[in-house]
């Protein structure tokens, strides 16, 4: 009698945390933002409409000038938000991406915007790119991102 008793708690305590989520791969996924050593990822933001914003740092050797930046699933460039002018980072600085509310970033997915419920989990990459100042080369970096949408 005094198993079944506690077979029925811990089956009772069991489906609390079932009910609570606990067990749900989505609540396991921790948010991640990385890139190359010359760049820094403060921190980023996935919303359910697709709508990304980054907060992005630079320690190349040389001020740079940002001049597309972009959110996929595989690291095919499309889709790119360009910006004209083009934003300049000074060594050791942080800017976040997109600046205004005129323009916008979004995640894509074979193509399609990535949109969902707050919850859902976007894995892709974020290409970025810039010109050097100092020596006015074109570059591309790709840091690859774990998002959680909120």
């Amino acid at each position: 009698m005094t198993y079944g008793w506690a077979i029925l708690i811990i089956a009772i305590a069991l489906m609390a945390l079932y009910a609570m989520g606990l067990f749900s791969p989505k609540t396991l996924v921790s948010t991640s933002c990385v890139f190359p050593a010359d760049f820094s990822c403060m921190n980023s933001q996935l919303l359910p409409n697709g709508n990304f914003s980054i907060n992005l740092e630079q320690s190349t050797s040389s001020p740079i000038n940002i001049t597309a930046i972009g959110c996929n699933s595989d690291t095919v460039i499309y889709n790119m938000l360009g910006f004209n002018p083009n934003i300049t980072l000074q060594i050791g600085s942080n800017v976040s991406l997109p600046q205004s509310s005129s323009q916008v970033l979004q995640c894509f997915s074979n193509g399609t915007v990535f949109t969902g419920s707050p919850g859902n989990v976007f894995h892709g990459y974020v290409i970025i790119n810039y010109t050097d100042i100092e020596t006015g080369f074109p570059h591309t970096v790709t840091g690859t991102v774990i998002e959680k949408m909120t």
